[in-house]
């Protein structure tokens, strides 16, 4: 590890016992800002090019299946990555790390705009996608190290937070418009300044993120978040663990606390069964719109646009419910699942535009709150030493196995078999999510009842 994204020692003097309270919410604060805010700048390099793609395709004389090659690079380069960078995150001061790999994806995005070379261009996005796997992971153990599951004398509980800033990806995809679109005003229709653009202020959010977040709660002189407010991780068989960071060897932590832990496998069979549903309903919705229900283009694209801005409010509130069920977060993740089921059959039974939009509007909040909540969920499954090994295991299997069955599967059983056995794929996952979900409620109930007690 670089020295300078190790991680920082725990602080000398330690906070007078009557400003813990008053300085832990400050930090909360500063916290929540800065990963929803990195995590926006992640978003808009990461979505620049493939909001760009039509145009890159006639300036650049690429073809469809050239830029279907690039941006599957992505894809690939992503899922390993998470799996690599979210267990190094684990052993870095994660506010330099999600600062850092902003910083670095941002001056790659830049080179963009300085070639029309089809494998110079395949190569960045690879190294775009690696950079880019430094994000959630980071995020995600900021968010485990300052929040706790019921939020006693915290600015808010652990689901509230982690909602909070998991819509930031939501915002992210607005953020990336926006910002071609400022391109566009202060520079022309030019390509390659819609690059820089976007890079410049990911770069100035990087920085301000450098100095706005934090590392570990010990290192501002403030007890961790366990002696704070009494939060506890109780793992597998009832095993209660405490620590934020560990010595032992990664191999030894990731069988320890990922390979045998039944719980996390369980959440991750979930969410790469949600996954299959997001992509295989987002990455279709202006094809199936258009070809199936006979919407415009124009409609369609901005439908896309909406199912994704639509979710923000519905998965916070969604969110902030499970903090009030204190942590019991299964229950909501089973209930919208069934309500995401229902917007299913109606989106792919239903002829009639009104119906099928508000439909869509819906089963955006449906679909992304239990693909939210099961992240944090799997965070909670592990120790904190552990939740970037988790996010980047879950995340290698979400991108691995469900992005590329919702579009590669998805795209080729549709030619070949028309858009019904498509969306039995999106059916069966729906069940698979379910069964799973069915599973971690029963399993949680027995953990949490023990940590209550």
């Amino acid at each position: 590890m670089i020295s300078f994204l190790k991680p920082a020692p725990d602080a000398v003097e330690k906070v007078p016992e009557k400003d813990i309270a008053k300085t832990f919410k400050i930090w909360q604060l500063r916290v929540i800002i800065s990963t929803s805010v990195v995590y926006i700048g992640y978003y808009i390099i990461r979505l620049i090019f493939t909001v760009q793609q039509n145009d890159i395709a006639k300036a650049y004389g690429f073809s469809m299946g050239q830029i279907g090659t690039i941006l599957s690079m992505f894809g690939i380069g992503y899922g390993i990555s998470k799996l690599i960078m979210g267990t190094l995150a684990d052993r870095a001061n994660p506010n330099r790390y999600v600062a850092t790999g902003l910083i670095v994806s941002a001056i790659i995005n830049a080179f963009y705009g300085t070639t029309k070379n089809f494998y110079v261009i395949v190569v960045l996005m690879l190294l775009n996608s690696i950079m880019q796997g430094m994000g959630a992971a980071a995020c995600q153990r900021l968010v485990a190290l300052w929040f706790g599951r019921i939020g006693k004398g915290s600015l808010m509980a652990r689901g509230t937070a982690y909602s909070i800033w998991s819509s930031a990806h939501n915002a992210g995809a607005f953020m990336c418009v926006a910002v071609i679109n400022l391109s566009a005003l202060l520079f022309g229709a030019s390509l390659q300044w819609s690059f820089w653009t976007a890079s410049i202020v990911s770069i100035i959010i990087g920085l301000i993120v450098w100095f706005l977040g934090s590392d570990r709660p010990t290192t501002q002189g403030l007890p961790t978040i366990e002696d704070y407010s009494g939060d506890k991780v109780i793992i597998k068989d009832g095993e209660e663990v405490s620590g934020d960071v560990n010595s032992d060897s990664i191999f030894k932590i990731f069988v320890d606390y990922i390979l045998k832990n039944k719980l996390v496998w369980a959440v991750i069979i979930a969410s790469v069964a949600i996954y299959v549903v997001r992509y295989g309903i987002m990455s279709w919705i202006p094809n199936y719109l258009v070809n199936v229900k006979g919407f415009d283009n124009a409609t369609a694209k901005w439908l896309t646009g909406i199912f994704e801005l639509a979710a923000v409010p519905g998965v916070i509130i969604i969110g902030y419910i499970t903090d009030l069920l204190k942590g019991r977060r299964a229950i909501m993740v089973l209930f919208s699942l069934i309500a995401m089921l229902i917007c299913l059959i109606t989106y792919f039974v239903a002829t009639d535009h009104k119906v099928i939009i508000v439909v869509l509007i819906l089963m955006g909040t449906f679909i992304y709150a239990p693909a939210t909540i099961v992240g944090l969920m799997v965070n909670e499954a592990v120790p904190k030493f552990a939740v970037g090994m988790s996010t980047g295991t879950m995340g290698f299997c979400q991108y691995i196995i469900g992005e590329v069955t919702a579009t590669l599967i998805i795209g080729w059983v549709v030619q070949v078999y028309g858009w019904t056995a498509g969306n039995f794929i999106v059916y069966g996952a729906a069940a698979i999510a379910i069964l799973a979900s069915i599973y971690i409620l029963i399993d949680q109930n027995r953990i949490y009842k023990k940590l209550d007690a």
